[in-house]
Formats: structure tokens, C-alpha cells, sequence
């Protein structure tokens, strides 16, 4: 999925807790708000704040259909929580294959 159809689909699926999103949609997602918050940055920081908070909205039911698409329910989300480890286990699990529908 290309990067803006990308960006669009985590922002209509934003209250949507069901159903499973690939890597394809869970990266090219994160980069698209990586994109869009440093150009927010450059032309204000109140922008940017705003939008960043904004943007947990479809990041979380994202997150979770990614854990989901890999086998795992979604209270692992939790394990980004503990310092240090618990992040970079979270971005080892983001970046695992899909499991078979």
C-alpha cells in the first residue's frame, strides 16, 4: 500500500479495533506521521503538538491489528511500558511476518 493510501486508512480506521493491519500498513502509516510531524514542526511547535496528540487516535487501533496480524492479544501493547527492553520488543514484534488469515 503506497505511503499516502497508507496515511489515509489508519485515518478512516481510526475507531477500528477489528480486523488485522500488515507490516505494509503499520510502517508505511508510521512513516507518513513521521513525515507529517516534522514538517508540522518546522512551521510551528504548537502544530505539532497538536497533531501529535491527535495522532495516538488511529496509532492505537493500529498497533493493535498489527499485534493481532502477528498472533499476539492486545495487552502486549504493554510491554512498551518497561524502560528500554519493552520498546524495542515492541518494534521486534511490529516488524514480524504476518500470520496466516
Amino acid at each position: 500500500m503506497p505511503l499516502i493510501e497508507a496515511f489515509r486508512a489508519g485515518w478512516t480506521r481510526a475507531f477500528d479495533y477489528a480486523g488485522r493491519s500488515n507490516r505494509g500498513d503499520f510502517w508505511w502509516f508510521v512513516l507518513a506521521n513521521l513525515i507529517v510531524t516534522a514538517l508540522l514542526g518546522l512551521l510551528s511547535d504548537k502544530l505539532q503538538l497538536v497533531y501529535s496528540l491527535a495522532s495516538v487516535v488511529p496509532s492505537l487501533p493500529l498497533a493493535v491489528r498489527r499485534l493481532r496480524d502477528i498472533g499476539k492479544p492486545w495487552p502486549w501493547l504493554f510491554i512498551g511500558l518497561v524502560p528500554i527492553i519493552g520498546s524495542i520488543w515492541l518494534i521486534v514484534l511490529y516488524c514480524q511476518p504476518s500470520l496466516p488469515a
